[in-house]
């Protein structure tokens, strides 16, 4: 069954709850960085497996930079996630005027444009700037819904809490298991969806594509729907400028590649859109989310320690296994 979370009716809280909420959200951006950094710093330095897993993703990727570099830009990475966690915690206490003080759109003729096709727009984005803005900007400032497609998360309390912020200003949730027929019946009342295409996924629901010069599994599903609706794709980020402000950049629909073929040109169109999440992440190297052990499926070598947890997971499937069969 699919979980549909629908828009709530924002309203302003008053009184004390009012007061509070203002006096959060005014909060000047250097003390929310400050903050932010000083997570960012006590993460990087108490959670080795993670640092561990950011630098070797990026000397994966960037085999020509030296160590010095690497321990710069990993501490840069969490820093960043630092700030962004304290942002997130802030944005629950915005206004609608809120948001749109605390940032500022780039090609935004992009979505009017894709609009007016009304055959829905699919908006794909990854783990990088503040990700979590877009959602809450898109739907006040273009007067339209957004419906996010995302994995619930296993700790219910916080996946609510995320979904409140999400649904905020006009958003909605689909739930990312068995969320393809929702998704496109978003796309066929002309609106518009979003989805990170940055994660890898399950075998059976991936194909193989290029990311940052290597091998990984990716989501065809945007891919799938733009061929299907025939909707447009449309590449928008949420970075951190040098001044701190946020600015969602909203990139010219991408040219899909449509022939008799839907299986080749699902895994041409899935590159295409991959091509584009890692233009933005080579230019935005320290705001990307490299948390993820996102090589691990073609180059399990890089990470010895998750194969060994899986050869113990799979190990321990089949004592259930025979034991629940003897």
């Amino acid at each position: 069954m699919i979980e549909k979370h629908s828009q709530q009716q924002f309203r302003e809280p008053d009184g004390f709850r009012g007061k509070f909420a203002a006096f959060i959200a005014g909060i000047p951006y250097k003390y929310i960085a400050g903050a932010g950094k000083i997570l960012g710093r006590i993460w990087y330095c108490l959670d080795v497996p993670h640092r561990r897993i950011v630098r070797r993703n990026l000397k994966f990727v960037y085999p020509e930079w030296k160590q010095d570099r690497i321990k710069q830009i990993s501490k840069r990475i969490f820093q960043n996630i630092g700030i962004t966690i304290i942002e997130i915690c802030q944005m629950t206490c915005f206004s609608k005027d809120d948001i749109l003080r605390k940032a500022r759109i780039r090609g935004e003729d992009n979505i009017h444009d894709a609009l007016k096709e009304q055959r829905g727009a699919i908006m794909i984005s990854a783990h990088l700037g503040n990700w979590e803005m877009a959602p809450l900007f898109i739907p006040y400032c273009f007067n339209t819904q957004i419906a996010v497609v995302a994995r619930k998360l296993r700790f219910k309390p916080i996946n609510q809490w995320i979904i409140r912020i999400r649904t905020r200003f006009g958003s909605t949730v689909i739930d990312k298991e068995g969320a393809l027929p929702d998704m496109m019946r978003t796309l066929r009342r002309g609106q518009m969806l979003g989805i990170m295409v940055d994660q890898g996924t399950k075998r059976s629901e991936s194909v193989d594509v290029t990311f940052l010069g290597h091998r990984v599994r990716s989501t065809p599903a945007a891919a799938l729907l733009a061929l299907r609706c025939k909707s447009p794709v449309i590449p928008v980020f949420c970075i951190r400028d040098a001044d701190g402000r946020l600015t969602i950049i909203v990139e010219k629909p991408l040219e899909l590649i449509r022939t008799k073929d839907l299986r080749s040109d699902i895994i041409t169109n899935t590159q295409i859109m991959t091509g584009a999440i890692e233009k933005a992440v080579r230019t935005y190297p320290d705001q990307w989310f490299w948390v993820h052990k996102r090589w691990k499926h073609h180059y399990p070598d890089m990470f010895p320690e998750y194969q060994k947890k899986r050869i113990r997971h799979r190990a321990k499937k089949v004592r259930r296994a025979q034991s629940g069969g003897s």
